[in-house]
């Protein structure tokens, strides 16, 4: 499900973008892992989504379930990140520590694979490419995870299914407010 260069929708998908709906989908792979994936359309030029996406010391100000985000070190283009978050359902709620090893490909895509943690499969891909409509960006998600602690995988794809959306909508929401902040500073609406 990684490693995919450029993302393009089907004519469907496309028309469900366009319309501001946020396409999930989800696969059961061999042992026991699971495939998600996830694509919003975002009103900002890919330079406004990438700040949202590469603002790693504040994505627990901004993304739902995030509760520690540390950017530990940075080489060029790859980068450790360490964070919690909160994974769960009601009274199944479970906190989760991961070091991550990134990389990036500025404006294009960030890969991203565990080094160490609550995962013993946890990597994927945030990759940015152009919508049908000017000044739009389509940003996916792709990633493949499997829990090192007990979590049967249709509730771990239960999860991601409920999660995502909130995740894709809060990049969106940071991205179209830095978007519109850079608009304002050089006199323009992002409006029509």
């Amino acid at each position: 499900m990684t490693q995919s260069e450029q993302i393009v929708p089907n004519q469907e998908e496309m028309r469900q973008l366009q319309q501001r709906e946020i396409l999930v989908d989800l696969a059961f792979l061999p042992e026991d892992v699971i495939g998600v994936s996830g694509r919003i359309c975002i009103t900002a030029p890919p330079e406004a989504v990438w700040a949202a996406l590469t603002d790693y010391d504040n994505l627990c100000k901004t993304l739902p379930k995030v509760v520690f985000s540390k950017l530990i070190e940075r080489n060029g283009n790859e980068i450790i990140l360490d964070q919690t978050g909160k994974t769960g359902i009601f009274f199944f709620e479970k906190t989760v520590n991961f070091r991550l090893k990134v990389r990036e490909t500025y404006l294009k895509r960030i890969d991203f694979e565990q080094l160490s943690g609550d995962f013993r499969v946890y990597r994927g891909a945030w990759i940015l490419s152009t919508c049908a409509e000017e000044n739009r960006t389509l940003l996916h998600y792709e990633a493949e995870l499997k829990p090192s602690f007990f979590a049967p995988p249709i509730l771990v794809s239960f999860v991601q299914r409920l999660d995502l959306p909130g995740i894709l909508n809060a990049h969106k929401k940071k991205a179209e407010t830095i978007a519109g902040r850079h608009s304002l500073e050089r006199g323009c609406t992002t409006e029509p």
